[in-house]
């Protein structure tokens, strides 16, 4: 048996966009994904997110089936459009009212919320009339709008996160236009990552200077790393998953723990990365109280020679003319519906990575899980595969916490089968499967397996 502190964190995650769906009503603003998924091809079949699991209006139903699986902590976010239509200046305080009675009916069942603040469905507004995150003010806009957040929530809400995967705002919402807003840049992504930093360390700023003392709550940032693992034991090639992962988890991690952006960066990238102040460093620096983890995947990596423009790789961490990085699979692995390797001891190395650059962190698993192809029998869905794969990835956590990682939580992805972005609903990640037609929940196998983790604490 391999058991885990009693104070250990379980949980498991969403986003608002994902979920909630009432794009349009009592008093939300529309999104930049709300006018994504209008532009023809860019979402399989043409799917949207305005009902998707009825969230907002199935909130009391879906807490209650989180009780009963024994979940101990929901992280959610909250939809900036829906607390201020504009991204500033007035807000919807039928947003406002929604998520207090959320977070209320939480705390009713014994579930701790986690909070964060963005996750990617930026108002509109900001991005046409303000050109999203590629304007310095954005961080001015997100800081005020945190306040909103803090000031109506943080008595209840003690565990925050800024942002969500700043890496796939810039990379594929700037970098490779397969996200919202969908723009095509080899130079946007790096000025949109260093706007997503100040955004994050401004608002942590205020937090701290305003509520935290008051409200004894914790904040922090949650960013995407997959691990690298070299494809060979030449040099060059160790080099470069180190380089890979500098360039994915390392490019916004290092100015938070270490000051400033990676130093392979630098000599890579020159003048198109940013370079932040003396104040501006200062500010990032330490400005997460954990780091938020979200894990899927592990690939080889391998020094490249090919300096071609054209060789973008979905999900490289980094544009990859600017790393020289080629990525490669065993076929021998078991992949997930998403193609995603399921690699559990990538897990460990990548917890024990972050452990050692980092300075021993506490780290919390904000993100993790896999995508299958669920279907239903009997009003039952035994989905085998997820519990092997919770099962792996727990056991590789809990050998890097042996190693000395100082991991505090895990939060599967996700509550219920959603919309999964430019994939529509054809990725299934949920604990619970949604019948997107019919919008009935059903518990998976999974979900009863993980409850009685939850419970005992220990995996066997």
């Amino acid at each position: 048996m391999k058991y885990f502190d009693n104070k250990f964190i379980w949980g498991c995650a969403t986003s608002s966009y994902q979920i909630e769906g009432e794009a349009y009503g009592n008093g939300k603003g529309p999104s930049i994904w709300d006018d994504f998924v209008r532009i023809p091809g860019k979402t399989v079949n043409g799917e949207h997110a305005e009902v998707s699991c009825n969230f907002y209006h199935t909130y009391r139903e879906d807490i209650a089936l989180m009780a009963q699986m024994g979940i101990k902590a929901f992280r959610f976010s909250f939809s900036w459009p829906r607390i201020m239509p504009l991204g500033y200046g007035k807000i919807n305080e039928q947003g406002i009212q929604f998520y207090s009675d959320m977070i209320n009916c939480l705390l009713e069942h014994g579930i701790e919320p986690y909070a964060t603040l963005y996750h990617w469905d930026l108002p509109l507004e900001l991005q046409t009339a303000h050109n999203g995150w590629l304007n310095p003010k954005i961080t001015e806009y997100f800081t005020e709008y945190a306040n909103v957040c803090f000031r109506n929530f943080g008595d209840r809400v003690k565990n925050w996160i800024t942002i969500n995967e700043p890496w796939v705002v810039a990379i594929l919402g700037y970098g490779q236009g397969a996200f919202a807003p969908g723009r095509v840049s080899q130079t946007e992504p790096y000025l949109v990552g260093h706007h997503e930093l100040l955004a994050h360390a401004k608002a942590v700023k205020y937090y701290r200077d305003n509520y935290q003392a008051s409200q004894q709550g914790q904040i922090g940032i949650s960013l995407n790393c997959d691990w690298r693992e070299p494809l060979t034991n030449n040099p060059e090639d160790m080099e470069a998953a180190e380089r890979a992962l500098l360039f994915f988890a390392g490019w916004f991690a290092d100015p938070i723990w270490k000051g400033d952006y990676p130093e392979v960066m630098r000599q890579r990238i020159g003048h198109k990365l940013p370079s932040f102040t003396p104040e501006e460093k200062a500010m990032l620096m330490g400005s997460s109280d954990f780091f938020g983890l979200n894990h899927y995947t592990t690939m080889f990596a391998a020094n490249s020679k090919n300096t071609n423009s054209d060789r973008n790789v979905y999900g490289n961490g980094g544009i990859s003319e600017d790393q020289h990085v080629d990525l490669s699979v065993d076929p021998a692995w078991e992949t997930t519906t998403m193609n995603w390797a399921v690699v559990p001891w990538g897990f460990r190395k990548l917890l024990e990575w972050i452990d050692k650059r980092y300075n021993r962190p506490t780290i919390i698993i904000t993100e993790n899980g896999m995508s299958n192809n669920d279907t239903v029998s009997n009003g039952e869905v035994n989905d085998q595969p997820r519990i092997n794969f919770i099962r792996s990835y727990l056991e590789a956590c809990h050998e890097a916490m042996q190693h000395g990682a100082d991991v505090r939580g895990y939060f599967a992805w996700s509550l219920l089968d959603n919309f999964e972005w430019a994939l529509g609903y054809q990725k299934q990640f949920g604990l619970i499967h949604v019948d997107m037609k019919t919008l009935v929940r059903t518990p998976k196998a999974s979900a009863w397996w993980y409850a009685g983790v939850v419970k005992n604490n220990c995996i066997d």
